[in-house]
């Protein structure tokens, strides 16, 4: 918990509540992340999700789909995500435990080498 919520009692409470809820699902990204090199976390329905999927497979990276509802169902779920990533829309793709954004943020480290670079490979560099 950072250091300035300790000394407001109600950011205290609202801290620990956000620890525990939909902790389950949040749980579920973060164990895809420390078990995968690529997650690609995204929902049904939205149109960039599979495009982000599309660019990471033209670019020859295996990656790990983990899809959260649609726009009808686990709101909350995803809300508890966004809010634990600190990332506001999906997809949200992870290369090596590393939030690298969006289908746009991705799609430019692809072409810049930094997504390669990230996994390891010494001719992104």
């Amino acid at each position: 918990m950072p250091e300035h919520v300790g000394q407001v009692p109600h950011a205290q409470t609202a801290a620990r509540k956000l620890e525990s809820w939909h902790r389950d699902t949040v749980r579920q990204v973060a164990d895809a992340i420390g078990q995968h090199d690529v997650v690609v976390v995204g929902m049904a329905w939205n149109p960039h999700v599979p495009k982000a999927r599309k660019a990471l497979d033209e670019a020859g990276i295996a990656h790990f789909d983990l899809d959260l509802g649609n726009y009808t169902n686990m709101w909350k779920e995803r809300l508890a995500v966004k809010l634990w990533a600190g990332w506001p829309t999906f997809p949200m793709v992870f290369v090596k435990g590393q939030l690298v954004g969006g289908n746009s943020d991705l799609r430019a480290g692809l072409e810049d080498g930094t997504v390669k670079a990230l996994l390891g490979d010494e001719e992104a560099a």
